[in-house]
């Protein structure tokens, strides 16, 4: 199992890295799960007006009933941006997305984990808005710090 922290980092780029790294395990036959933690401190590079008419269109795109459907949540959205960069509508992509975990803030079980770092997806300067704040702005209806 391995623990990443999302941090800081921009989520584009960490995402895919996660996804080529599900695909190489899945194909080598590892299988080897990946957990996010803090996946609501990752951030999206670019002004506030663009991220979030961005994200209100794929929010509001479709039909109630057809989709497609887009989250509120900050590890759903995570979670939807690292599908996006895996074929999982084929058993392949299907079998590694289904062992990537994303959660909000640190659960219990994962305290004494020593989270991976990627220095080279961390955001250093530039305007950007965390996953948090795009949530709160799609509406997501949840506390958390």
């Amino acid at each position: 199992m391995k623990v990443i922290d999302a941090e800081g980092m921009i989520l584009g780029r960490l995402a895919s890295k996660i996804a080529k790294e599900l695909l190489d395990n899945e194909k080598a036959g590892e299988g080897e799960e990946i957990q996010i933690i803090n996946a609501e401190k990752a951030v999206v590079v670019g002004t506030k007006d663009a991220i979030l008419k961005r994200y209100k269109f794929m929010r509001e795109v479709g039909s109630v009933r057809k989709g497609p459907f887009y989250p509120r949540m900050p590890d759903r959205i995570f979670k939807r941006t690292v599908r996006g960069m895996i074929p999982y509508q084929k058993p392949l992509g299907r079998t590694a997305y289904r062992r990537m975990k994303a959660y909000i803030g640190i659960p219990e079980d994962l305290k004494e984990a020593k989270p991976t770092v990627y220095e080279e997806v961390r955001h250093r300067k530039g305007t950007a808005m965390s996953l948090n704040e795009i949530a709160r702005y799609l509406g997501a209806n949840i506390r958390w710090e």
